[in-house]
């Protein structure tokens, strides 16, 4: 009797499964990435610069050296109410540099608050440790009051500190100012300030 064979009766080989002639799948095109949007750009009004912001007022240049410059220790300090009534020009929260042809004699101007004079403070010590350009002449220091009646005595000793390194002019409170109005008197403390920038109005007159 013979061995078997290995292959079996009628079959050419083992049976490993159906085979299919698929045809390859084609190579994918690769998707451009999606655009981003753009943004849009907000409405709102640009905030107020902080002090020493490199941003320079256009109403500072290409004035006279001799104009008294009025430089705000904050956002809110009056500046644009004292120019108006009193004349000169509106520096913005910054010292002026005269070797632009910005203004040599300046104002610093601050609200009596405590962020207010802390401000003050703050622009004072930059002047004082050289953190401002050359040539200045710092006329005085401005208070403006930031509400009717007397202070507290903590903003009073504060105020006293300030006078002990410059000169301390207080302005009271004006309500004509407070609605964007002018005031038709002057009050008597703005005749030195009168002076310093040589508007000739005076206390006890009318402003037109």
């Amino acid at each position: 009797m013979g061995t078997p064979s290995a292959t079996p009766s009628g079959h050419g080989g083992w049976v490993r499964g159906p085979k299919t002639d698929r045809p390859a799948a084609p190579p994918r095109t690769p998707q451009p990435a999606p655009r981003p949007r753009p943004r849009r750009q907000s409405s709102a009004p640009a905030a107020e610069p902080g002090w020493g912001e490199p941003r320079r007022p256009r109403s500072a240049r290409g004035r006279a050296r001799n104009e008294v410059g009025w430089v705000k220790a904050h956002g809110g300090a009056g500046v644009s109410s004292l120019v108006e009534v009193l004349g000169g020009v509106d520096v913005g929260s910054r010292w002026p540099d005269p070797s632009r042809g910005e203004p040599r004699r300046v104002v610093l101007v601050g609200r009596t608050s405590a962020r207010g004079l802390q401000s003050v403070s703050q622009a004072l010590g930059a002047l004082k440790d050289g953190r401002a350009p050359q040539g200045i002449d710092l006329l005085a220091v401005v208070l403006v009051a930031d509400a009717p009646g007397r202070l507290p005595l903590a903003l009073l000793r504060r105020i006293r500190v300030l006078r002990s390194v410059a000169r301390v002019q207080r302005v009271p409170w004006i309500p004509a100012w407070r609605t964007g109005g002018t005031p038709k008197v002057l009050p008597r403390q703005l005749d030195s300030l009168a002076e310093l920038t040589g508007s000739g109005v005076h206390s006890e007159e009318a402003v037109s």
